[in-house]
């Protein structure tokens, strides 16, 4: 299991913005370890695999292509081709208002990892009281630590991850009350 996909549980879903463009990212990894990739109504079939440190061998339609991603304070650069593409990585769980603003979810939440990866910190306790949007718990995916965070102000009913711990795509990390 790593963040190309999840080893056939279903595919990784992420919200993305590249280049300023907004787009829907799914990525699931085949029993023969071949990528489905869907970026939009756009879908295609690619091989990957990490070459070097933030670096990726992918290979799409018999082209080869050498990706490296660089992290930044406001999400990646992905160089690739002799391009720079800006992108923006965002938790695809967040409820959008009819304004485009974010609207805090109701009810007790159940807080999920939205891609497959390696809790790194945990920024809670059981007990703790969150605001919407404050930080829960670190996953490292592709070599970029993700925050997770409150879907709603509540008290942090359940912390189920560990720091270290491997966790899936959807695995329980806390539930927010």
């Amino acid at each position: 299991m790593n963040a190309w996909g999840n080893g056939g549980g279903g595919p990784t879903k992420w919200e993305a913005r590249v280049d300023g463009v907004e787009r829907t990212l799914e990525i699931e990894r085949g029993s023969s370890g071949i990528l489905r990739v869907r970026i939009g109504d756009k879908q295609f079939h690619a091989d990957a695999a990490e070459i070097a440190s933030d670096t990726f061998s992918i290979l799409i339609g018999g082209r080869a292509f050498e990706a490296r991603v660089l992290p930044g304070e406001e999400g990646l650069t992905v160089r690739c081709g002799g391009r720079d593409f800006r992108v923006e990585l965002r938790d695809p769980r967040a409820w959008r208002g009819r304004d485009g603003g974010v609207v805090e979810a109701e009810g007790r939440q159940q807080v999920t990892a939205p891609m497959p990866g390696k809790v790194v910190r945990i920024l809670v306790a059981a007990g703790e009281t969150v605001e919407m949007g404050q930080g829960l718990v670190v996953v490292e995916a592709m070599k970029m630590q993700n925050e997770i965070r409150a879907p709603k102000k509540g008290k942090v009913e359940r912390v189920f991850a560990a720091e270290g711990q491997t966790v899936s795509a959807g695995e329980l990390l806390v539930i927010v009350a």
